[in-house]
């Protein structure tokens, strides 16, 4: 969003919206591949350089942030936070012996993604037998646009939140300025289909099928997804491992529950 001019703000509303804007640019930081200049950042981020500058410094001043040259990154200071999250969140526990399970029965990438706003992250991954020949970090941010484990998060959607998730593609840089619900539609699966289906999509050479996590909370926020190299597997024998899929998602489902995750 870009900065616009407006008169003096009160204190609380002055500071909120300071901090709104670390996060945003923290945020940001998370979705490059590598270190970037402060042009590029104040510009994906929709803001002056001065004022990105003035952010990024007071998050170096945490660890969250890291500089080499002219270029910035994000900072040690996460990794604790990561490693308190993966051991102690019901989700990441909970998803690993399912995901392990679910790699050795069919020999696929068995992958658990969350949504967060208007992306998902990768929250656990086992490798199966029929390797990617490529390395997804887990914590890596991904669009809801692309990607089986994506596009059934938002399937179920009506229009004006496609709307939303459209947007926030272009803006991010996931979509072409001129990508519109329309054309997400086309990606989606047909409405009485619970799983979905990619080819070639986020990743070039590779097939996915991804079913979402019941919920009892309205809308799905995790999806589990079974990914193999497009030589290894066709179309119709991804699909045959939806049923297995169903079941590993159901599982966690009840784990979570359980849990009163």
């Amino acid at each position: 969003m870009t900065e616009t001019a407006k008169g003096p703000e009160p204190r609380s509303t002055s500071t909120m919206r300071s901090l709104s804007r670390a996060i945003e640019v923290f945020e940001q930081l998370q979705r490059y591949e590598h270190p970037q200049r402060l042009n590029q950042i104040a510009k994906d981020c929709g803001m002056s350089s001065p004022t990105t500058l003035r952010i990024l410094r007071v998050l170096q001043e945490y660890g969250l942030v890291s500089q080499t040259d002219k270029n910035y990154r994000i900072g040690p200071a996460v990794l604790p936070a990561a490693r308190v999250f993966l051991e102690s969140d019901p989700l990441a526990r909970a998803a690993r012996p399912i995901l392990q399970h679910l790699a050795e029965q069919t020999g696929l990438t068995a992958s658990l993604y969350s949504r967060l706003g208007f992306e998902r992250v990768l929250i656990e991954r086992v490798v199966g037998a029929a390797s990617l020949g490529y390395n997804l970090p887990q914590g890596r941010r991904l669009p809801l646009t692309v990607g089986a484990a994506g596009k059934i998060l938002v399937a179920a959607l009506d229009a004006d939140h496609l709307e939303e998730v459209v947007s926030a593609a272009i803006e991010r840089k996931y979509e072409s300025a001129g990508f519109t619900v329309a054309d997400l539609r086309r990606r989606l699966p047909d409405p009485d289909q619970d799983f979905s289906y990619s080819e070639d999509e986020r990743a070039t050479g590779v097939v996915s099928v991804a079913v979402a996590v019941p919920s009892r909370n309205g809308s799905a926020t995790e999806s589990i997804s079974l990914t193999s190299p497009v030589e290894s597997f066709s179309r119709e024998k991804m699909e045959s491992q939806v049923p297995e899929l169903r079941h590993s998602a159901r599982r966690l489902a009840d784990l979570l529950a359980s849990t009163m995750y």
